[in-house]
């Protein structure tokens, strides 16, 4: 087969900016963009990070998306396999590179043309949406046609763990401020990475503030309202997962147990139980992925 999903995401560094992966979290074929294959650019500097630090000649241009991604889109259809979604992610924080929302209403329109079923996906620590030509873009995005689903980072409850998970000089209050917003009127699915630091799991105190954030953010959610004929705003989704692929800081972090991401899951569901949101049909999908 000529399409051959890269297993650790390493290949990015070789100067690929649209590469096939097997996702976990999209559970199948997932075509990745990469806005960044000359180098890693990011806000944050998370300890459990895969990008390793490199740097390559070739650029991202919105041209040479465009033809890597129909190209790969293409392969993927003569052979039969499915393509789940078509995903900003790659080396860095999507929304912060200068063509991201070029680049973003362009694949819209290949998905549109070439794999209609397939999810339009953003992958984002949220420190874009500062920007508020940015923000209210991406408010569109996802709450319209284009139906962009946006995974975004809430690895932390506290700053204290904020400063330890995200190691950024982005301040963790105005941080949380603009997701609550974001929470408000666009609809938003949630990732946390749970991870050990230095030998140290997320404390008590941490677990229980994040999971305090999360009801917040659902209530926010649930109680908002957007214009007619646009999709609910509010959290869609949360995603619990763990470290998974060798980072260049390895072994300042390091995976816990699938049991414990099991647990911070079904306390965080009993959490929102109690929160008196809604519940059976309505509830909001916690999924985990040791």
């Amino acid at each position: 087969m000529y399409i051959s999903p890269i297993e650790n995401h390493r290949q990015r560094e070789e100067g690929v900016l649209v590469y096939p992966v097997y996702s976990r979290r999209s559970q199948g074929l997932s075509m990745g963009i990469n806005l960044f294959p000359d180098h890693k650019y990011c806000s944050f500097d998370c300890p459990y990070c895969e990008v390793f630090p490199f740097e390559q000649d070739p650029s991202f241009s919105v041209a040479l998306m465009e033809t890597q991604l129909q190209s790969e889109l293409s392969r993927a259809r003569n052979q039969g396999i499915m393509v789940k979604d078509i995903c900003f992610s790659g080396n860095g924080e999507p929304s912060l590179a200068p063509g991201f929302l070029e680049a973003l209403d362009r694949a819209a329109q290949i998905r549109d043309a070439a794999v209609p079923d397939a999810a339009l996906v953003l992958i984002t620590n949220g420190t874009g949406l500062f920007n508020d030509k940015t923000f209210q873009s991406l408010r569109q995005a996802a709450s319209g046609p284009m139906a962009l689903r946006i995974w975004l980072k809430l690895d932390a409850g506290t700053e204290a763990w904020y400063r330890i998970m995200a190691r950024s000089s982005i301040p963790f209050e105005p941080l949380i401020h603009t997701i609550k917003e974001l929470v408000a009127c666009a609809p938003v699915t949630l990732q946390t990475m749970l991870c050990a630091v230095q030998g140290e799991s997320p404390p008590l105190q941490e677990a229980a503030a994040w999971e305090r954030l999360v009801v917040e953010l659902a209530a926010i959610g649930a109680a908002a309202a957007c214009s007619a004929g646009e999709q609910a705003p509010g959290l869609q989704e949360i995603q619990l997962y763990g470290k998974a692929r060798p980072a260049p800081t390895d072994p300042l972090a390091r995976a816990l147990a699938p049991a414990y991401l099991e647990e911070r899951a079904a306390s965080l569901k009993t959490a929102l139980e109690r929160s008196g949101l809604p519940l059976g049909r309505n509830a909001i999908p916690i999924r985990v992925f040791p």
